[in-house]
C-alpha cells in the first residue's frame, strides 16, 4: 500500500505544479501543430501507417526467427550480435563488451537503454557515462528522469535549464534558447572524441541485412556512433522486422509522427566501418568504430507476444504522438508512469516485471478515453489493454 499511497503523492503534487504545467502547455501546441502541417504536407504517411501495422503484426509474432536472421546478417557484416533473454542477460553482455578499466561512454537516445538503467549501472561500476541527447543530458545533471519517450526534459521549462547550465558552465546565462543549445554543445563536443565506446538503440532493424535504421535530428547519436572504437547497439525485439523497404515505411511513419516532416539525420547502420580503397583489399575499423556489437533483447516480449490483446503494445513506434493527447499527462508529465508513461505504460511495467501488480497503479489512473488511439499511427487501443490488464490483476487475487 505504501507504494500506492506514494504514487498518488507524486501525481498530484505534478497536478499542481504550476512549472510542469506550463512547460508541457508549450510542447502539446507545438507537437499537434508541427505534427498535423507534416500530415497535409505527406498525406500517403496515413495510408502507409496501415501498411506499417500490419508490417508491425507479422515482425512481432516472428520476433524470435528475425533476431536470429539479423544476428546472422550482422555476423556476415563482420559485427558481432548477442541475444539477451532477460534484462540481467543485456547488462551482463554490455559489462564484458565495456569491462574494466575505466571508460569513458558517450550515449544517444535509448529507450531500451533507459528500460533496464544502462547508465546507472555503468556508473556504477565507475566509468564515466555521457548522456547527449539534448533532453538526456539536461535530466542528467538535474539528476532526475525522463517524463516523455522522446522529449525527457519537456517538463522542464527554458528558465530552468538556463539555471542550470548557467550553473555548470559559471557563466549567466540567458533563456534564449539558441543559446542554450549552443552551450549543451560546447559541453560535448570533445566527449564523442575521447569516448572509448558510443552506445544507442534503434528505431527499427531490417533483419534481411542487419542494418539499424536511427532517426534523430540533433546529429548527437551521428557522432556517438561513429567517433569512438566501439559501437554497441542495445535493441528491444520488438523493433525487428523482415526487410529494408518495411524498415524505410516504418522509419518514415514514426519520424512523420514524431513531429518532423523529415528528420535531419537517418543513420543505417549494417556493421564496423571498413575501406577497400588500397588494393581492393576490405580492411575494417577506417574512421568509424573498429567494433559493432548489437544486443537484441527479450525481456518478457517474447511472452507478451502471446497475449490476444497486450501484443499491440509491441507494434509501437515510440513516436510519443498518444503522450501529448493524453489528459492525464497533459498535467502530470511522466509521474504517469516510470520508463514508460500512461496506460500503454502500465502494459509495459507489468511486462517488464512479469507481475501485472506492477502496472496496477498505473491502469487504474488511464481514464480510457481513446483519445491517445486516435493520434497513434498504429491504432494501438490502450483503453482495451487497460481493461484487459485490470481483469488480469482481479484475476491474481481471485
Amino acid at each position: 500500500m505504501s507504494e500506492f499511497a506514494d504514487y498518488k503523492k507524486e501525481i498530484m503534487d505534478a497536478a499542481h505544479n504550476e512549472r510542469i504545467r506550463v512547460a508541457l502547455s508549450r510542447a502539446i501546441k507545438s507537437y499537434r501543430g508541427n505534427t498535423n502541417d507534416a500530415l497535409k504536407k505527406f498525406p500517403h504517411t496515413i495510408k502507409m501507417a496501415e501498411e506499417v501495422r500490419e508490417i508491425k503484426s507479422n515482425a512481432v509474432a516472428n520476433m524470435e526467427k528475425l533476431a536470429e536472421q539479423a544476428s546472422q546478417a550482422i555476423e556476415a557484416n563482420k559485427g558481432k550480435a548477442y541475444i539477451a533473454k532477460t534484462a540481467k542477460d543485456a547488462l551482463d553482455i554490455i559489462d564484458k563488451l565495456v569491462g574494466p578499466p575505466k571508460k569513458l561512454i558517450v550515449s544517444g537516445k535509448s529507450m531500451t537503454s533507459e528500460e533496464v538503467g544502462v547508465r546507472h549501472h555503468l556508473e556504477g561500476l565507475g566509468h564515466d557515462f555521457y548522456e547527449t541527447d539534448l533532453g538526456e543530458f539536461i535530466i542528467q545533471k538535474l539528476e532526475s528522469r525522463p517524463m516523455h519517450i522522446l522529449s525527457p526534459a519537456i517538463h522542464v521549462p527554458k528558465e530552468d535549464v538556463a539555471k542550470l547550465f548557467s550553473k555548470i558552465t559559471g557563466k549567466e546565462l540567458s533563456t534564449d534558447i539558441t543559446t542554450l543549445v549552443a552551450t549543451a554543445r560546447a559541453l560535448l563536443r570533445e566527449k564523442y572524441f575521447q569516448a572509448d565506446v558510443g552506445m544507442s538503440g534503434a528505431n527499427v532493424v531490417a533483419a534481411d541485412t542487419g542494418t539499424l535504421f536511427i532517426i534523430e535530428n540533433e546529429g548527437n547519436i551521428r557522432l556517438a556512433t561513429g567517433a569512438p572504437p566501439v559501437h554497441i547497439a542495445l535493441i528491444g525485439m520488438e523493433k525487428l522486422v523482415p526487410t529494408r523497404g518495411d524498415a524505410y515505411k516504418v522509419s518514415e511513419v514514426t519520424w512523420r509522427y514524431a513531429n518532423y516532416t523529415v528528420p535531419s539525420y537517418v543513420s543505417l547502420i549494417s556493421g564496423p566501418s571498413k575501406t577497400g580503397d588500397i588494393e581492393k583489399v576490405t580492411t575494417y575499423g577506417a574512421h568509424g568504430p573498429k567494433e559493432f556489437h548489437v544486443i537484441f533483447m527479450d525481456a518478457g516480449r517474447t511472452k507478451l507476444a502471446k497475449d490476444p490483446i497486450l501484443r499491440q503494445a509491441l507494434f509501437c513506434l515510440r513516436c510519443g504522438g498518444c503522450l501529448y493527447e493524453c489528459p492525464v499527462f497533459a498535467v502530470t508529465a511522466g509521474h504517469f508512469g516510470d520508463k514508460y508513461f500512461t496506460g500503454i505504460g502500465a502494459v509495459w511495467a507489468a511486462m517488464l516485471s512479469d507481475d501485472p501488480e506492477k502496472g496496477a497503479a498505473l491502469a487504474y489512473t488511464c481514464l480510457t478515453c481513446g483519445r491517445c488511439k486516435i493520434r497513434c499511427p498504429m491504432k494501438i487501443d490502450c483503453a482495451s489493454m487497460v481493461v484487459e490488464l485490470r481483469r488480469q490483476l482481479v484475476d491474481t487475487k481471485a
